[in-house]
């Protein structure tokens, strides 16, 4: 018979919570229990990544233009303030939708970030991921990449590190050579990941009359997505007062065909004639923004027809986060 192996007792704890490195779920936890970590340190970070935060740029200047940027807008950047200022050695900090080979931050050589926004994260908390990785990258060497990383469960929030009160201005680019600050001298790799990004790039303009409203063309028509602020249930009562009435629509050829969910807002949808361009939106959506406001401020029940109006409006709805 094989020999049983003796019984040890754990090594006692070395380390305090603070000071406990992340390393694999299997492994020894760093703290010297002698358990592997995820029954161990590696408990509070699985519940951290189980534990969605809805609404991850709630607190944020331009909540709306976060998740539109984050879901729907293919290159675009905004400057971003910090609540402390720059650091030495920092002379911007710039949000991107994406930078090539999916980096989640860029150190450029002049000392400057790059942050992005639209990389898959270690934990259900986006604006926490996007925080270290802005941290990290602040006092990352000029002319790196930051490379993705597991975060902790306690760490600070993206509402923590920026200026609420800073304006937040999307600027939306017809490629992404805001990548580099000369594309023609560009690494190989970096020209090559920049020639698939802009084939692959839906052409996509901010309308300048209301907020958080954006156009986009596609082969067979184009579209108005808009995302809005406003308490879900009670949006979608208002669109369906509007659509019950035939007021729901930006105009002649146009329809409002049904809504996306992301990061805890609503954002409806309209389909538009291949013909219509954006400066062509910005009429209509001003109007339609006035018909909004009003139907928001109805309290009354829906009536029979606009139930079924919003019955339809929530059967056209897709959850994209």
């Amino acid at each position: 018979m094989a020999k049983k192996r003796p019984q040890t007792k754990a090594a006692k704890s070395q380390l305090t919570d603070g000071q406990v490195p992340v390393v694999g779920a299997r492994e020894p936890c760093p703290c010297g229990s002698g358990r592997r970590y995820k029954a161990c340190h590696g408990r509070a970070a699985a519940h951290a990544v189980a534990e969605l935060v809805q609404r991850p740029f709630e607190g944020l200047a331009g909540e709306c233009d976060w998740v539109a940027l984050r879901e729907l807008v293919p290159a675009a950047t905004v400057e971003l303030t910090l609540k402390d200022g720059l650091p030495e050695g920092v002379p911007s900090v710039t949000l991107a939708t994406v930078l090539p080979m999916a980096w989640p931050a860029l150190r450029r050589d002049d000392g400057s970030v790059l942050l992005a926004l639209q990389n898959d994260t270690s934990s259900g908390d986006l604006s926490r991921d996007l925080a270290d990785t802005l941290r990290r990258a602040l006092v990352a060497e000029p002319g790196s990449p930051v490379a993705a990383h597991r975060v902790e469960a306690d760490g600070p929030r993206l509402q923590d590190l920026l200026d609420p009160e800073a304006a937040f201005t999307p600027v939306v680019h017809p490629g992404f050579e805001f990548w580099v600050p000369d594309a023609e001298n560009a690494s190989p790799d970096v020209a090559a990941s920049l020639e698939r990004a802009n084939a692959a790039a839906i052409p996509t303009a901010l309308l300048t009359g209301t907020d958080a409203a954006y156009w986009c063309e596609t082969p067979e028509k184009n579209h108005l997505r808009w995302v809005m602020p406003y308490p879900e249930e009670k949006l979608l009562d208002a669109l369906a007062r509007l659509h019950a009435a035939g007021t729901s629509s930006l105009g002649e050829g146009t329809r409002l065909v049904g809504s996306f969910r992301a990061h805890g807002l609503t954002v409806p949808v309209w389909d538009l004639p291949s013909a219509m361009g954006a400066e062509e939106c910005e009429k209509p959506a001003a109007e339609f923004a006035e018909r909004l406001a009003a139907a928001l401020a109805v309290d009354a029940p829906l009536t029979g027809e606009e139930r079924r109006a919003r019955g339809g409006l929530t059967n056209r709805q897709i959850t994209l986060s």
